[in-house]
C-alpha cells in the first residue's frame, strides 16, 4: 500500500528536505506541498491524502487549526505535527485537535518513516524526545490492570477492537468493556486522550508503545 502524503511547512529549506526524503521512500507518495495552513487545508479537502505532515506554526492557519478542521469534517487524513517545539501545551493541543502524531524536526528518517506508517494505519506516534515533556506522576486515582494496559497499547497501535480481541484471545465485547474502564479510570473520552494521560502518569511508556509486535 502506498501512503499518500501532503506536506505543509512555511520554511522552504525544511519543506524541500522532508519532501526529498518522502519521495525516496518507495511506499510513500508526496501528492502535494503547501507553504501555509490555508493552502494545506484546501489541498487536504481536494486530494484527501492518507497523511498530512503539518508545521504547527504557519501563516494563515496554524497546524492545530487545520487538524481541528480535518476532525470536524470527519476526513480520513491522519495528521502528524512537524515542529521545532516540544512544550507540553503544543503536544496536548495537537492531540486534542485530532492529530495522530507529534514529531520534532530533529526526527531521524527512520523515526519519520515509523511515524507515518503508524498513523496511516490508525495508531498514535509521539517523538521519543517528547516523552520527557509529558511529565511523570506516581499516582493516579486508580491503576490500570495488566489486561487494560495490554488493550490500551494495542488500540494505540491502530488495532481495531476486533483485532485486539483476536490478539488477546478475548471477545470484542470484553475489549469494549476494558476500554470503557480505561476511559473512566483515566478521565478520558477516547483512545488518544487515554494514551496521552497514561503516558503522563507513567502507566505506559513510550518505549512500550513503539515496540515492534
Amino acid at each position: 500500500m502506498v501512503v499518500k502524503i501532503l506536506l505543509a511547512d512555511d520554511h522552504p529549506l525544511t519543506r524541500s528536505g522532508i519532501a526529498e526524503f518522502v519521495k525516496r521512500e518507495g511506499t510513500f507518495s508526496l501528492v502535494a506541498e503547501a507553504e501555509d495552513g490555508v493552502r494545506a487545508w484546501e489541498l487536504i479537502q481536494e486530494l484527501k491524502p492518507d497523511v498530512a505532515l503539518l508545521d504547527i506554526r504557519m501563516p494563515g492557519l496554524d497546524g492545530v487549526t487545520v487538524a481541528q478542521k480535518v476532525k470536524s469534517e470527519n476526513l480520513n487524513t491522519a495528521i502528524i505535527m512537524l515542529t521545532s517545539y516540544d512544550a507540553q501545551q503544543y503536544v496536548i493541543a495537537s492531540l486534542r485537535a485530532g492529530a495522530r502524531g507529534f514529531v520534532l524536526k530533529t526526527v531521524s528518517p527512520k523515526e519519520l518513516t515509523t511515524a507515518i506508517n503508524t498513523v496511516a494505519k490508525g495508531g498514535l506516534y509521539l517523538d521519543p524526545e517528547v516523552a520527557s515533556v509529558m511529565g511523570n506522576q506516581d499516582f493516579i486515582p486508580e491503576q490500570l490492570s495488566v489486561r487494560e494496559r495490554e488493550v490500551l497499547l494495542l488500540a494505540a497501535k491502530g488495532l481495531s477492537s476486533k483485532e485486539v480481541a483476536r490478539r488477546l484471545f478475548i471477545s470484542e465485547r470484553t475489549v469494549q468493556t476494558h476500554l470503557a474502564s480505561i476511559y473512566d479510570k483515566l478521565g478520558s473520552r477516547n483512545k488518544t486522550e487515554a494514551l496521552l494521560l497514561a503516558l503522563k502518569y507513567g502507566v505506559v511508556t513510550l518505549e512500550e508503545l513503539l515496540e515492534e509486535d
